[in-house]
């Protein structure tokens, strides 16, 4: 959780904490833990919200996770480029500033919205609800949203998506998984991405970064793969397309 750098408290969810808001009173003495635990169970009630509805629109979303510039937005490129006459996609960008990651997107004629969280360093499910309001889901089979680029907060808020996808790039090092294990502990898949930077970075092995993945008692599948030369591909593209059908039969009640 995010107690040092106090942003458990983002602009979407602020309103909890001031004038009327349900968390505006606390009892004395208590006031830290109550508030925290407090935006923790609202973040998960709307969460919950969120996901009901991704549920009614047949959508399956994925929260894309990642330390900044591991190639998340580059991926999303790739994707669209593979997927987007098959899929009905879209997207939801989380920055801090700038629009710059959502108007990538829509020049490859995706709708995509952004987000800013201004100083928080994560997004949260109030933000998604509120995206929700501004994004036509009617069409949509895939739901991406791009968190904040960091390896610590995103992974302690539900945002009611289905499924966690966290990033992983070459020269961020090999020895991720062991130093930030609650993100890398929460995936549902891990992405090595630039491996085409292999045969540069000698120092990086994919080997250990296994290792390191699995000592977590993570049985998540990690794939590696290069979106900007393609290398690969075809594995992330047929995981998507799997997960797709899996969340298809889900939602009808069967295995």
């Amino acid at each position: 959780m995010c107690d040092t750098c106090g942003c458990n408290v983002t602009p979407a969810n602020r309103h909890l904490l001031e004038g009327d808001g349900k968390l505006a009173r606390t009892k004395e003495g208590r006031e830290a833990v109550t508030v925290l635990k407090g935006l923790l169970t609202e973040n998960d009630h709307q969460a919950a919200h969120n996901r009901a509805h991704f549920d009614r629109q047949g959508v399956l979303a994925i929260n894309l996770m990642s330390s900044p510039g591991a190639g998340k937005t580059t991926l999303l490129e790739a994707t669209i480029d593979a997927l987007g006459k098959e899929c009905g996609i879209a997207v939801i960008e989380g920055d801090l500033e700038t629009e710059n990651d959502a108007q990538r997107i829509r020049q490859k004629g995706i709708e995509a919205l952004q987000i800013t969280t201004g100083s928080a360093c994560h997004l949260d499910a109030h933000m998604i609800h509120s995206a929700l309001h501004q994004l036509d889901l009617s069409g949509i089979d895939l739901l991406f949203i791009e968190n904040v680029g960091n390896l610590v907060c995103p992974a302690s808020f539900d945002l009611g998506q289905h499924r966690n996808v966290t990033l992983l790039s070459v020269p961020e090092g090999d020895d991720k998984p062991a130093k930030y294990p609650v993100i890398f502990r929460a995936a549902d898949l891990v992405l090595l991405t630039k491996s085409d930077l292999l045969r540069w970075l000698g120092d990086f092995s994919p080997e250990r970064a296994e290792h390191h993945l699995r000592h977590l008692a993570s049985d998540a599948p990690l794939l590696s793969l290069s979106a900007t030369s393609g290398d690969n591909l075809d594995a992330w593209l047929g995981w998507l397309l799997d997960e797709m059908k899996r969340h298809r039969n889900e939602l009808r009640g069967e295995t």
